[in-house]
């Protein structure tokens, strides 16, 4: 009996053992075609509702995008969901490489803004302790129109629609009047009609000419200096502008599907860690961003041009030399009015038709001169107080500018390398088992294209039919700016950035022809101040007014102690009056 059971149960054992291999592999397939890793990442990335992704591949699925014969864990909805997500992360994508690009530019430009503020605030300070110490007869009176100086100044470096020179000339035709009854004819201010007198005085400045060619050497310094650090202002807001448009770029059809054939396509056969092939990849990403490349050169330009503006306006001190030049400026004008007194007197009673009944001539210059010369020395303290940060300011500003340029020369090829950096990093792989879009290869054999829109005509990826006309927009205008600012400063060209760092700059932006007590602002000799001032303007394209012949050799040496003294000239006064203090006591 026992041989006819051995036979039954050898059969029944081998009818067991071969359901129980046919149950294995029914399982093993079951595993090997699930979509639980594409539901993993479908909820991870938080691509779309998780109750579109089916729990085990179709094969009578109807797909737009990722098409191939097989089983497919991907439905028409989970396409719709793809799309939306892939363009969600490219822009993200391309929001995260430009940031730090904008935030150059936006922090730039807020330290910029902030040392020109600084600049115009120390300035104004200084003017107003000269005004105050050395003509108190006409400081109160003069005190707003310093303000409105300087606030149409600050308007004019915030790219306001105002003239420098305008606004220097208002300033001396709304002093003039002050000046004629205090300073050049004190005492006849109660004897004429006031609004009549004013009103002439303000509006005959120019043909009268009572300052000399001070308002126009001021004007003109000014002008040069302040002009560089307006397009400077204008540039950064300009390349704020193009980021922002960069930023929110429209992504076409066509790249929106080559850009979910590349990163989501994989998913649909359960392939949810392979990368794109690096070739395969700056493909797509060089045919969705070929608008945005199409601003590689305006923008290497555009960089250029904040390198020279830059130099021009901070290249030997330009800018600061300037505004501090004000003070010596406006007192060399009132020098000049007293100076001219008696001439003055005669040509505003010729042509107001106002005459003075006793004009006084040169002997309130004396006067003035005398008590100058006593009060001058009051001021003293409280501007050299009000000079003690001045002393590190060049050097802010030099490392400000260095770092600046610095930092730029990393973006000038940007918008060339922004699809290179998208298909950088853990974004794709180099070597064998990429992915190619239609499948896994061991390397990807399509030509690489190379960037702009006439490129992609050759683009095996993503067909690129028109320019983004938002993104030809902005090259337009960012073309148009350049052209304006070349035109503006036609000699920017000429300047070579790195080599106009002042002949006193170091390396590591410090400075060494800047150490004077009162912060570079030309305490020492008034024609050297002048000859770097002019270097700086002939290098934007100005006409300087530093080297006017006629300025000193109009300027007596007795009557220069009145205000802004030279520091040679203090050591004289200083020398002379100790000896006579010793002739006194022995």
């Amino acid at each position: 009996m026992s041989r006819g059971i051995c036979p039954r149960v050898n059969s029944c054992g081998s009818f067991w053992i071969s359901s129980l291999a046919i149950f294995a592999a029914t399982v093993i397939c079951v595993d090997a075609y699930s979509c639980h890793e594409v539901r993993t990442a479908f909820q991870v990335r938080q691509v779309g509702p998780l109750q579109r992704v089916p729990e085990t591949p179709g094969t009578d699925v109807d797909l737009l995008i990722c098409k191939h014969q097989g089983p497919s864990c991907c439905t028409r909805k989970m396409e719709e969901s793809y799309q939306l997500a892939v363009k969600r992360e490219t822009l993200h994508n391309i929001q995260s490489y430009s940031y730090e690009l904008e935030h150059l530019i936006s922090g730039h430009s807020d330290a910029f803004h902030d040392m020109f503020q600084y600049l115009l605030s120390f300035s104004q300070g200084h003017l107003s302790s000269l005004l105050e110490g050395s003509y108190s007869a006409v400081s109160r009176q003069t005190l707003p129109h310093v303000n409105q100086l300087f606030s149409s100044l600050s308007l004019y470096l915030r790219g306001a629609n105002v003239s420098v020179e305008a606004a220097v000339h208002q300033f001396f035709n709304n002093i003039f009047p002050l000046v004629y009854m205090r300073l050049i004819n004190p005492g006849i201010e109660g004897s004429m009609m006031g609004n009549e007198m004013g009103d002439c005085l303000r509006m005959t400045r120019q043909d009268v000419n009572p300052f000399g060619p001070h308002p126009d050497v001021m004007a003109q310094k000014l002008a040069g200096a302040l002009g560089a650090g307006r397009q400077l202002v204008l540039a950064l807001e300009e390349g704020l502008e193009v980021m922002n448009v960069t930023q929110h770029a429209s992504l076409s059809k066509e790249c929106v599907k080559g850009l979910v054939k590349m990163v989501y396509c994989s998913h649909c056969r359960g392939l949810t860690l392979i990368k794109p092939c690096v070739g395969y990849c700056l493909n797509v990403m060089r045919g969705c961003l070929a608008s945005v490349s199409e601003l590689d050169q305006p923008w290497r330009r555009y960089t250029s041009l904040l390198e020279q503006l830059t130099h021009g306006m901070a290249g030997h001190h330009s800018l600061e030399l300037a505004l501090l030049g004000v003070r010596e400026n406006v007192n060399e004008a009132l020098l000049y009015a007293q100076l001219h007194g008696p001439l003055i007197t005669a040509t505003v009673d010729k042509v107001c038709g106002l005459s003075t009944s006793e004009p006084t001539g040169t002997q309130p210059t004396s006067t003035e001169v005398a008590t100058s010369t006593v009060t001058s020395s009051s001021p003293l303290p409280s501007a050299a107080s009000s000079q003690a940060l001045p002393e590190q300011w060049p050097g802010q500003i030099a490392h400000l500018r260095k770092e600046f340029l610095v930092y730029l020369q990393r973006y000038k090829s940007f918008f060339a390398a922004l699809p290179e950096m998208m298909c950088d990093g853990e974004n794709v792989v180099d070597d064998s088992t990429c992915w190619g879009g239609d499948g896994v290869l061991q390397s990807y054999n399509g030509k690489v294209v190379g960037i702009g829109v006439h490129a992609q005509r050759q683009n095996p990826e993503v067909k690129v039919r028109t320019v983004d006309p938002s993104m030809a927009e902005v090259k337009e205008r960012l073309e148009h700016f350049n052209q304006e600012t070349q035109e503006k400063f036609p000699k920017l060209d000429q300047m070579d950035p790195w080599d106009e760092l002042g002949s006193g700059e170091t390396e590591e932006g410090s400075t060494t022809d800047c150490d004077d007590e009162d912060g570079c602002q030309a305490s020492g000799d008034g024609q050297e101040k002048e000859s770097h001032e002019v270097v700086s303007s002939e290098g934007l394209g100005r006409v300087p007014g530093g080297d006017n012949p006629q300025v000193n050799p109009s300027r007596p040496p007795s009557v220069r102690v009145i205000g802004g003294l030279p520091s040679v000239s203090w050591n004289f006064a200083l020398l002379f009056a100790g000896l006579c203090l010793q002739w006194i006591l022995f």
